[in-house]
């Protein structure tokens, strides 16, 4: 399998592509067909929405663009470079060097302190200053105050939080984020949803973002609906950056 290549991305070329994707599974001993030839383009730095309904393919294609799954046919680009073919060892250095990702469910270690959940990729990544900038992250999303505090000694925001501070600490020039105010309340959520707004635009990152709620989507410059396995359509909002 070809070895990642970290070379820059060319000029005007588009951040993420993927061609003709299709995913099928085996469901009760008959095929299941989850994506059925997805084709998009996402420019660097920006904001994009995969919108639809439960079972629509939407995580399943998140996975497939961030290499944590392959296709059954078609291909997966990032910055020029086809991932779907990529080794596992070349994914993991692909994803260590450019993605992060921000889940529902936080994925925060239990036995560390918010201040070591964001350090430990930073010092996995042998990333100079790394201390500083994971105090600058924790204080950029609020939690000064709260940096010694386990997991279990924070609120549900507090610790979407630390997870938004943990993925961007390595700069990523890719942000995937599943569902990620699906387990907070509607207040809570939306005050994640600006902290990351504002992380997104002070790190250029471009943002990929699932969901299956219209407000979240409303934030993103871009939406992109899918029913059934297909893209149904795409809508642009050109106020949003």
């Amino acid at each position: 399998m070809p070895a990642y290549n970290p070379a820059p991305m060319q000029p005007n070329a588009p951040r993420i592509a993927a061609h003709d994707l299709v995913k099928r599974l085996t469901s009760g001993g008959a095929p299941l067909t989850v994506l059925d030839g997805v084709s998009l383009e996402i420019a660097a730095g920006d904001s994009v929405a995969i919108v639809g309904p439960s079972g629509s393919g939407k995580s399943t294609l998140l996975a497939l663009l961030a290499g944590l799954d392959r296709p059954t046919a078609g291909s997966v680009e990032i910055d020029g470079q086809r991932i779907d073919t990529l080794s596992e060892d070349a994914l993991a250095l692909l994803r260590r060097h450019k993605i992060g990702f921000v889940f529902q469910s936080f994925q925060l270690l239990a036995n560390l302190t918010a201040l070591e959940n964001v350090l430990l990729p930073l010092e996995l990544a042998r990333r100079p200053n790394a201390l500083q900038r994971a105090q600058d992250l924790l204080t950029a999303v609020g939690l000064r105050e709260r940096m010694s505090h386990y997991p279990s000694q924070l609120s549900g925001g507090e610790q979407q939080r630390v997870a938004l501070a943990r993925a961007f600490g390595p700069s990523p020039a890719i942000l995937y984020a599943d569902e990620p105010t699906g387990n907070l309340d509607a207040a809570t959520g939306a005050s994640v949803l600006h902290l990351l707004d504002e992380l997104r635009a002070r790190e250029g990152t471009t943002l990929v973002l699932v969901t299956h709620d219209k407000d979240v989507a409303a934030r993103a410059r871009v939406r992109m609906y899918l029913r059934a396995g297909r893209m149904e359509r795409v809508e642009i909002n050109p106020v949003t950056t």
